[in-house]
């Protein structure tokens, strides 16, 4: 336990009042000064000196730190429901292939190897690979309209 003094912490307090903390406590405290002095050095070093004003964020957005708002949020959430929709249809659309067209599939566009490699990997010429591949293309093409 150790004893800090509130004034020090809080500008409202006019008079010392001293009270005994934990030692948990007393690291937030220390950390939240850390991260304060922190953000001023950095507003110094990027001269980030600007009137608040204008109250645009400027200020925020020149250091780093500024929290999105609640319109940031509503974007970022259709985005995500929009990904996890394209995400699902993919996986639709890879079951439906047949197993050595969905293993060529995963191995071109999720592992990222050539087509030269996936056909030396499978033992098969590569004029194969691609007729393989160009009727997956059309399937997807059939799949997506």
């Amino acid at each position: 336990m150790q004893t800090i003094n509130l004034k020090q912490y809080y500008p409202f307090c006019k008079e010392d009042i001293f009270v005994e903390v934990s030692d948990e406590i007393v690291e937030a405290f220390l950390l939240d000064k850390r991260a304060e002095a922190a953000r001023e050095r950095k507003m110094f070093r990027y001269k980030a000196f600007y009137s608040l004003d204008c109250n645009d964020g400027i200020e925020n957005a020149a250091i780093g730190w500024a929290q999105p708002s609640p319109e940031d949020h509503l974007i970022e959430k259709e985005e995500l429901a929009e990904y996890e929709e394209l995400i699902r249809r993919l996986y639709e659309a890879i079951s439906s292939l047949s197993p050595i067209q969905a293993r060529r599939v995963h191995a071109r566009y999720i592992l990222g190897m050539k087509v030269k490699d996936i056909a030396a990997m499978e033992g098969i010429m590569l004029s194969s690979k691609l007729n393989a591949a160009s009727s997956v293309t059309l399937k997807q093409v059939f799949y997506s309209a």
